[in-house]
């Protein structure tokens, strides 16, 4: 059973006890006490991190900043992991907007901005991070301050352990800005390809280093639809996902045992989280993308054996497969026979074929098999693509003969009335007509 968000927990309360004893300790031990607080959060699930993120905390820190009780830099240290872990695991929290904490930051960001000297980038460079990392105060002009600022990081060539993870948290942060926020292809696109090129030679970043890379050049794709060139062509997202995801799940072991995760490392399970983020991105990707070439079947594919594999121990990584597929069934270049051929169409008749059906699953399948119908209804003159579609609707019509269609097509309508309630939406009765029809 879930735990309720107000319900407290031994990791909470000792996250908040070493937390209000910081206030009592000299600089070193304040280090030592975040570094066991970091730890904690490492075993926190979403309710009891969500039970520590909240406006009394940044208040908190707020003031015991003012008061110098709380040293500046392990304030930061303390922000930084925090804020990584939040995006990492998921989980839609309030940023720092309202809190005392965030104005502290837009003044100290705005100051050091407008000075004349040399300027400390290094500490202009964490409190911009801090800020993207918890979404706080995220207008345009903050935007053009604190973008270039991150990516300058990547300007140091070390590879020391210090340095590796300042550029993953620059990086992290910068892939935690929204997709709607536009940013100006002048301030970031030159240095964001630097970033992916030198890295795929050298290979010096870590892996959500690499992947928060792409997740920031993706979300202004989603919106400047001429970087696709630069993306597919240049930058080679389709082989560098692929390799990426199939690495990464041979680490996680997607069809591993439920009762094993308890005792995970923190090292295995922070893989998990990241190859969750590429899913996303993907789900990105296939909404936008319109070149096509046989790469993107290799790479479909390796969606739908992740689906299979995670179908029983990893339910969100799974949901994020549906997604990713789901937004390939609608994308226009995507042809019945690429879909037949990759299992996907299998796949999906097998999920609405289960005796209980989750009702997300449920919703992206029938609206997988909209997008399916409207694929074998295109018009077409090429006699190879109508022979095709002829062929999925032969395999569609012996699977479904096997598994008793009708007596299943019969139980869809209250299905479907139920998961238009649900979701807000509505799945077009045609979906009757596309089974009926085969």
């Amino acid at each position: 059973m879930q735990m309720q968000e107000s319900t407290e927990t031994d990791n909470t309360k000792m996250f908040n006890k070493l937390f209000y004893e910081l206030e009592d300790c000299d600089e070193e031990e304040q280090k030592v006490k975040i570094e066991e607080m970091n730890e904690i959060i490492d075993g926190m699930n979403k309710d009891e991190f969500k039970y520590i993120y909240t406006v009394v905390l940044f208040d908190k820190m707020d003031k015991m900043i003012e008061e110098k009780k709380l040293n500046f830099g392990n304030a930061i240290l303390l922000l930084k992991y925090i804020g990584c872990w939040k995006i990492l695991k998921f989980i839609w929290a309030f940023g720092i907007d309202k809190t005392s904490l965030n104005k502290r930051f837009k003044k100290l960001i705005t100051d050091e901005k407008k000075k004349n000297e040399v300027k400390n980038e290094k500490f202009l460079t964490d409190l911009c991070g801090c800020c993207l990392l918890h979404r706080g105060w995220l207008s345009s002009k903050f935007l053009s301050i604190c973008v270039p600022c991150l990516l300058k990081v990547k300007l140091n060539k070390d590879e020391s352990k210090e340095s590796q993870k300042d550029v993953e948290i620059a990086l992290l942060a910068l892939s935690n800005i929204p997709g709607y926020h536009i940013i100006e292809k002048e301030l970031c696109l030159n240095e964001i390809k630097e970033i992916v090129q030198y890295h795929q030679e050298h290979h010096n970043l870590t892996r959500l280093a690499y992947q928060s890379a792409w997740q920031f050049l993706m979300y202004e794709f989603e919106y400047e639809e001429d970087l696709e060139g630069v993306i597919v062509n240049e930058l080679h997202f389709i082989k560098e996902a692929s390799t990426e995801m199939e690495e990464l799940s041979n680490s996680v072991d997607l069809k591993r045992k439920e009762e094993g995760k308890g005792e995970r490392k923190v090292k295995e399970m922070k893989e998990e989280l990241i190859l969750k983020r590429w899913l996303k991105i993907l789900e990105v990707f296939f909404s936008c993308c319109k070149l096509w070439s046989e790469e993107y079947v290799e790479l479909i594919g390796s969606i739908v054996q992740m689906f299979r594999a995670s179908r029983d121990n990893y339910p969100y990584t799974n949901r994020l497969c549906l997604y990713s597929l789901g937004k390939v069934s609608e994308n226009r270049n995507v042809k019945i026979d690429h879909l037949m051929n990759i299992g996907a169409i299998d796949l999906f008749l097998e999920e609405i074929l289960q005796p209980t059906l989750n009702d997300i699953v449920a919703y992206e399948s029938f609206s997988f098999f909209i997008n399916v119908s409207k694929k074998l209804k295109e018009n077409t003159d090429d006699e190879k693509e109508k022979g095709k579609r002829k062929e999925v609707e032969m395999k569609l019509f012996e699977k479904m003969e096997e598994e008793g269609y009708e007596e299943i097509i019969t139980n869809f309508y209250e299905t479907i009335d139920f998961l238009n309630e649900k979701h807000h939406d509505y799945i077009s009765l045609d979906i009757f007509d596309f089974f009926a029809d085969v």
